[in-house]
């Protein structure tokens, strides 16, 4: 049996560093709660900025599981200061900060005791969180879905560079959805994996059948970018739709807003933007959280096996 030790796993107090992405309107206790009793760590989201719902979900969260989890406060989305109020009161432990300055919050958040990772995009991002104080990061490469940087960054090129620039704890995000991803984000220098798309298609996710279905459809060249001229960048799966916005026929946020309650919870993805990362390529099936996790942690096992025997001579 695998066990992890390290950095990651003991700040979270988590037995497996897995983290689920704080996806609008998906990473809510019904998703969160299943990730936290498979023995990683669910993430409640404020993006969607429904906060009087964010509540009540972190009350469920505590009912369905005694397990860790923590909230993102998504900064580009909710911008009331007050939201930091929100989080301390809820009696929070660990928070991610994202799409935002890092600088806004995290002093707040870590006098009253919270660890905080902040979501970047680059290494000067990443720089500039580690100045801020933050305890961790979250290194997003640019094939991960929703909201991206208009100039996107491989995580396999930005992984390492954060790496060898900073020391605190990084999770790595894009691109991973099993064992061998994870194993591959480890050896760049992560010490724990962020799973979105892999999650939106886990049989816990609140999200209609349609948009599984799509993301277990979808080819590694099925997803799109939109707004990389003017930003914030959305990667989402390639549909009819998104192709004409791709051609720059109709507005993408305005799309996006209008179909969530068509595509997040009755899976029409025809009806706006569906985020999805790149990996959507690599997902072939619906499956349910406990066993993504378990799968996971064994092929990760596996791989650093095989790894470690071909150097043996």
């Amino acid at each position: 049996m695998v066990k992890f030790d390290n950095r990651i796993t003991r700040m979270l107090g988590v037995e497996i560093p897995i983290v689920q992405a704080p996806m609008g309107w998906i990473a809510r206790a019904q998703l969160a709660s299943a990730v936290s009793r498979a023995g990683a760590l669910g993430i409640i989201e404020t993006s969607s900025g429904e906060l009087d719902a964010i509540r009540g979900e972190i009350r469920k969260m505590r009912e369905l599981t005694d397990r860790p989890f923590g909230v993102n406060i998504a900064q580009a989305f909710v911008r009331d200061p007050a939201i930091v109020d929100f989080v301390i009161e809820q009696g929070v432990r660990f928070v991610t900060t994202s799409a935002g300055d890092p600088t806004k919050f995290t002093r707040q958040l870590k006098a009253a005791g919270l660890t905080v990772f902040h979501v970047v995009p680059t290494l000067r991002a990443a720089l500039k969180a580690v100045d801020a104080g933050v305890d961790g990061l979250v290194v997003e490469g640019g094939e991960g879905g929703g909201f991206k940087n208009p100039n996107p960054v491989s995580t396999m090129v930005l992984l390492p560079l954060v790496r060898s620039k900073v020391d605190v704890p990084i999770v790595a995000a894009g691109g991973i959805c099993d064992g061998m991803s994870m194993a591959a984000a480890f050896a760049l220098g992560a010490e724990g994996v962020q799973m979105g798309t892999r999650m939106v298609s886990a049989a816990e996710s609140p999200v209609g059948q349609g948009w599984k279905d799509a993301i277990v459809a979808a080819e590694e060249t099925g997803t799109v970018f939109l707004r990389q001229e003017r930003g914030p960048a959305l990667r989402a799966l390639r549909t009819e739709r998104t192709t004409r916005l791709e051609r720059g026929e109709g507005n993408a946020m305005a799309d996006l807003v209008s179909g969530v309650r068509e595509v997040y919870f009755e899976g029409n993805v025809e009806a706006g933007v569906a985020l999805s990362g790149e990996v959507a390529g690599r997902i072939e099936s619906v499956a349910p959280v406990a066993d993504i996790v378990a799968r996971t942690v064994r092929e990760y096992a596996a791989t650093v096996v095989r790894l470690a025997e071909s150097m043996r001579g």
